[in-house]
């Protein structure tokens, strides 16, 4: 048995050679010719799985280390009987890490006021139903659009997308990308849809590029029709329009997914998607990552809720810092991503038990923070 990997699928070198040949490469390299006599890929969204790279080749078995498969050629899979997975859920908590820290970094940078303001959120699936808790705690009304849940659920608790145009605040994407049917995202927010705004919005996009129509979008930002801008994804990536990343606010490098914990869980769903597909005889595989419990101390006595929210946010994830990053190599978007160094998720940070203004108390748990019961003075 052959297997072909991208050789930045982290924790996964040494699992699988005990039952295959294992071939590392680079995931922007690995062609048909690799693949000739291979039984399974393991891959990231940079390699494009589809009939150029799949037509006679031995290849039975995709998996993807990631949430999105707008990467593989479906059709073509189906037709030709090989069988594909993606990880998707794997790092919905590291990618409510990042919706929350822009979003405080940019009210705080910016002097936006969060209680009380309307946010629509678009895709309401494993990422957008956290993304929707965390919007309640920080006291925004919450408008929800998930044309799939809504016409399996029924549309007591869901928006049209023209709702969202006429009183949202905010917008914030978490969709796949579909290039057809009636649940089509690709450019899914254009010329229309930001014609169609009421007032100016704050806009966030940590799901799919190509979501977005960039000129548009440019143009949008440049008519005011778009304040402030979050942007991770981006149409076209790795090559960006530094023309619109320059009108971004907060421009990263597709690496709203990237925490060392979110990473761990795909590895793991990819590797456990092998073993029971080739039945392998390996169960409930998981990388064994370095453990972290990091105390965050704050001023109870001297800070807001609100103070020591952005706190907490610029201690566990200071965002700005893959802006500069970003606009510093934006050739090097890439590479930014390869090299990127993985953020611990919520849930390994730590406060005293007593360290925390006390409307925090119910809030910090559910948004992934332990207490301890060591009680410090500050």
């Amino acid at each position: 048995m052959k297997i072909v990997a991208d050789d930045k699928i982290p924790f996964l070198k040494g699992v699988l050679e005990k039952y295959a040949e294992v071939i590392y490469l680079p995931g922007d390299i690995i062609t048909k010719s690799h693949l000739l006599d291979a039984d399974a890929l393991l891959t990231r969204s940079i390699t494009q799985c589809n009939e150029e790279l799949l037509s006679n080749t031995s290849v039975k078995f995709i998996s993807s280390a990631t949430i999105g498969d707008d990467h593989i050629d479906k059709d073509y899979c189906f037709s030709n009987n090989i069988i594909y997975t993606t990880a998707i859920g794997c790092n919905a908590a590291a990618v409510e890490q990042y919706f929350t820290a822009g979003l405080l970094a940019l009210s705080e940078k910016y002097k936006i006021e969060l209680t009380g303001k309307t946010i629509g959120i678009i895709g309401v699936g494993s990422i957008g139903k956290r993304v929707q808790k965390v919007c309640e705690l920080l006291g925004l009304e919450v408008l929800l659009n998930d044309p799939p849940r809504e016409r399996t659920e029924g549309n007591a608790d869901f928006s049209t997308l023209e709702e969202i145009q006429e009183k949202a605040d905010i917008i914030t994407l978490h969709v796949p990308l579909t290039y057809g049917g009636e649940d089509k995202t690709f450019h899914l927010l254009d010329q229309l849809f930001f014609d169609g705004l009421k007032k100016p919005v704050v806009l966030i996009n940590s799901s799919r590029g190509a979501a977005i129509d960039s000129i548009a979008l440019k143009n949008a930002i440049e008519e005011g029709k778009i304040k402030h801008t979050i942007i991770d994804v981006w149409e076209g990536e790795p090559s960006i329009i530094i023309a619109l990343m320059d009108l971004i606010n907060i421009a990263t490098p597709h690496i709203a997914g990237y925490t060392l914990e979110g990473k761990a869980n795909g590895t793991a769903m990819v590797v456990n998607a092998v073993a029971d597909f080739f039945k392998l005889g390996l169960k409930d595989w998981k990388p064994d990552i370095p453990s972290s419990s990091t105390m965050l101390l704050i001023d109870r006595h001297s800070l807001s809720e609100k103070e020591a929210l952005h706190k907490i946010f610029h201690e566990v994830y200071p965002i700005f810092a893959d802006d500069q990053q970003l606009r510093a190599k934006p050739d090097k978007f890439e590479e930014l991503r390869r090299d990127y160094n993985y953020r611990r998720e919520n849930n390994t940070f730590f406060l005293p038990s007593k360290g925390v203004p006390d409307q925090l108390y119910q809030k910090l748990p559910e948004l992934g923070f332990q207490f301890h019961d060591l009680e410090i003075n500050i």
